[in-house]
């Protein structure tokens, strides 16, 4: 059977999911590939009932009906020492350099096995402060940032797996003017995301249109002598205190990362109050950076298991007036799919002990979806209108509420996680489950301690013959598509969207009726759809606001106002510029430079 419809997804399929061992091709067909994966991932399970959920997995895998994280399809069941889990978050134990290259070290080794990284460099002392051993003023996190940057070039000449890193820096520390700036530069940081953690202090002092303090903590020891506010700073969960270094109007620093987002697509922003607060883990972690896409918020040497369910593959009757979802068949896929997430918690690599340590001790998944938006066309329905925001929610709420079901029933047949305590269902994101699942969490616990996620899935939406990404809108009816084949060369595909590919394979001209996509598309459609899924999302989303070259500068001022509003996690926007280019083109021309780090 071909299940390849796109001469693409065969491409990266054979360059980047196709098991070789050196020179030998052990993958012979994609059913080889899917059936290694599934093998691999039943293997936690009791001896007599591996075949059963073998095939199981299998049958979820088959025709792309679920999508494991890129890591997982590349790495399962092969020989090779890599990590199944996409990304990490990283610490830097302290501001020393003792502490600033142990950092590294760990990066690099994590990187090495082909996982991403972030890291929030908020502990390193800003620019010109005297290191007091030394008397050497520091360099700043920007600096350390670069040695971040050529570490990962220095990896990737040795063949390595392209790297993502994720840098974070809080929005009152001193460095912050040149952290938004760090990118203007097309050679500065380009293996980085880069996002400011904002807080919901900075958020009302934009309002009012206040004095913001930049600060740095010092020991109790100095606070007599100097200016000093308390103020939450790092892993603490205590306020501890910290110098005013100087004080900027906040609006001015708002626009000025709007600015630059505008510019240079970044960076993005992390609403780091609501992230805290809506964190099932609350009560034992603070959380201060994000995975490099911002999925998935996570404390140090935390990890994301990812995987998501195709919504194409659950439409029937697509383009008619009885166009509908199978429910029943999606709630099916999403408890296979849970367990199937889980078990790679035990089967995958890991870098480091302590990642071992914290992924075993939460054991965080992260099931989210893709293809949303051409399910809206299939069905009839514009993105980002009111009933398209209807259906986004139903499917979201059955969605989490099928990955909580099983993962509170994987507890009573496994055990719940270890770090599980009482103080779990006081979490406000748990309560907004319903009474019945809350009723089941306390009398049984559960296997997982955060389900659900939203995460780029660019490249295994392309495998799965360019289904629309995650809940992006959909880009173009036809469009250049640049694919990374080694650190300097592109290969470049005219693409079709796969629901397009659908309407025209029934004989059909034109495009769809619902058809609509990021030409346009406002950002507040963006917005709505995003706020649609986030309320059913314990972890987070990753979801890029795409808008034009030419789009008007003053329009996009208060987007991320408004997605601070929407109680949203997190919020980026991307406008093709010359420093980041575009790695989607609507015609010929030259490839340009990837916008940072395309994830699978």
């Amino acid at each position: 059977m071909t299940y390849f419809k796109e001469p693409i997804s065969n491409k990266v399929w054979d360059i980047k999911y196709r098991y070789r061992d050196k020179d030998r091709v052990v993958d012979e067909t994609l059913e080889s590939t899917w059936l290694r994966v599934a093998t691999t991932a039943a293997l936690p399970e009791k001896a007599g009932e591996r075949s059963r959920y073998q095939q199981d997995f299998y049958r979820i895998l088959e025709g792309f009906t679920f999508l494991p994280g890129g890591r997982i399809l590349a790495g399962a069941g092969t020989s090779h020492q890599v990590t199944l889990f996409n990304c990490f978050v990283m610490d830097i134990a302290e501001d020393s350099l003792t502490g600033i290259f142990d950092a590294l070290r760990e990066g690099a080794l994590t990187l090495q096995q082909g996982g991403g990284v972030g890291y929030d460099f908020s502990v390193l002392r800003p620019f010109g402060e005297l290191v007091k051993k030394t008397g050497i003023p520091a360099s700043g996190p920007v600096s350390f940032m670069r040695i971040w940057d050529a570490m990962c070039s220095v990896l990737l000449s040795t063949g390595a797996r392209r790297g993502a890193m994720m840098g974070v820096l809080r929005c009152d520390h001193p460095d912050i003017e040149s952290f938004i700036k760090a990118k203007s530069d097309p050679h500065a940081l380009r293996h980085f995301n880069v996002s400011v953690m904002v807080s919901d202090a900075f958020m009302a002092a934009v309002e009012r249109d206040e004095d913001w303090p930049l600060i740095f903590p010092v020991e109790n020891r100095e606070a007599k002598d100097k200016e000093i506010i308390y103020r939450q700073w790092g892993p603490s969960r205590d306020p501890v205190p910290c110098r005013i270094y100087r004080v900027i109007k906040a609006r001015t620093l708002w626009q000025s990362i709007i600015r630059s987002a505008y510019d240079y697509a970044e960076p993005g922003v992390l609403f780091g109050d609501t992230i805290n607060r809506l964190n099932n883990l609350g009560y034992r972690e603070r959380i201060n950076a994000t995975n490099p896409c911002g999925e998935i918020p996570l404390p140090a040497y935390g990890a994301c298991d990812l995987g998501a369910i195709n919504l194409t593959q659950f439409v029937i009757a697509p383009f008619s007036e009885n166009a509908r979802l199978n429910w029943q068949a999606l709630e099916e896929t999403v408890h296979i799919a849970t367990r199937f997430l889980d078990n790679v918690i035990e089967v995958s690599h890991y870098p480091l002990e302590k990642q071992q340590t914290v992924v075993l001790g939460t054991r965080r998944i992260g099931l989210g979806i893709t293809g949303l938006a051409d399910v809206f066309v299939m069905v009839g329905l514009q993105y980002g209108c009111e009933a398209s925001l209807q259906m986004t929610r139903e499917i979201m709420q059955r969605v989490r509420d099928v990955t909580w079901e099983t993962s509170i029933e994987l507890a009573k047949e496994k055990g719940k996680f270890p770090y599980f305590a009482k103080e779990y269902l006081n979490g406000e994101f748990v309560k907004t489950l319903d009474e019945r699942l809350q009723k089941q969490l306390a009398a049984h616990g559960v296997r997982n301690s955060h389900h659900n996620t939203v995460a780029p899935t660019g490249t295994t939406s392309l495998l799965a013959n360019n289904v629309s990404n995650g809940i992006e809108p959909i880009f173009k009816p036809q469009y250049n598509r640049h694919v990374r084949l080694g650190d300097d060369e592109l290969l470049t595909f005219c693409v079709k969207d796969y629901a397009l590919r659908l309407w025209q394979a029934e004989k059909r001209e034109g495009l769809p009726p619902a058809w609509i996509d990021t030409a346009t598309l406002t950002p507040l459609a963006h917005l709505h759809v995003q706020g649609a899924v986030q309320p059913f999302v314990d972890n987070a989303i990753s979801k890029t606001i795409n808008i034009p070259r030419d789009f008007p500068f003053e329009s996009l001022y208060d987007v991320y106002t408004k997605a601070h509003a929407l109680h949203l996690k997190g919020c980026t926007i991307f406008r093709p510029n010359p420093v980041t280019g575009s790695v989607l083109e609507e015609g010929e021309s030259a490839p340009p430079v990837d916008h940072c780090c395309p994830y699978e």
